[in-house]
């Protein structure tokens, strides 16, 4: 997704959560898509970003709240410090005080903030957009060979510092627990489109 697609993304999820294009709201775009380009990343880029809109726009009628969805897809990953364990809350944070600054109601910050934490991915979500939102972020996993393999290299260079012996198990551990999920998407039409890749590239990646 280029700049020219992303200015338009949000621009829509502006629009679907009642708020206008202002100073406040190009600043903050301006602010998300730095933060998407911070040099550390390799996978929680730009690009990542624009696959999951795609997806988001591609999806919309599953969702209850798109504009939430939207939004909370925005702010997902906008911290990212592999050092930290508490991005997803600094996420989720900076969503909240945002929204509510440019004059989104409590109630739809205080989802999306919700929506942002639940990328943590330490729990399968009961909450349909919720689930919606998990599944989009973890497409990746369903993604063709190639693009999966991509998403692999991605992850390491951001581990770069991470020792191989102790990186190759973690990972291994962590995809693992991705393959174990059954079902691993639980949004039918993202199930159709991606379970059954995802898990053949989960065993390969593991084996």
């Amino acid at each position: 997704m280029n700049g020219e697609a992303l200015r338009a993304a949000w621009a829509d999820a502006l629009a679907l959560l009642g708020c206008h294009s202002t100073a406040s709201t190009e600043r903050l775009f301006d602010s998300l898509v730095t933060a998407y380009r911070e040099p550390q990343r390799h996978y929680h880029s730009l690009q990542h970003l624009g696959e999951c809109l795609s997806l988001a726009r591609l999806h919309e009628a599953q969702a209850r709240r798109p504009g939430e969805v939207a939004m909370a897809l925005w702010f997902h990953d906008a911290v990212y410090d592999v050092h930290a364990h508490d991005n997803e809350q600094r996420s989720a944070d900076w969503a909240s005080d945002a929204l509510r600054a440019a004059g989104v109601g409590a109630g739809a910050a205080q989802r999306v903030q919700a929506l942002v934490m639940a990328t943590c991915h330490d729990a399968q979500p009961v909450d349909d957009d919720a689930r919606l939102l998990v599944d989009i972020d973890l497409s990746i996993l369903g993604a063709p060979p190639d693009r999966f393999a991509e998403y692999e290299q991605q992850i390491r260079r951001e581990y770069a510092h991470v020792p191989r012996e102790i990186f190759e198990p973690r990972r291994r551990e962590i995809l693992g627990r991705f393959l174990a999920r059954d079902p691993l998407y639980l949004t039918p039409t993202l199930r159709a489109d991606r379970e059954a890749q995802a898990r053949i590239n989960l065993a390969r990646a593991i084996g």
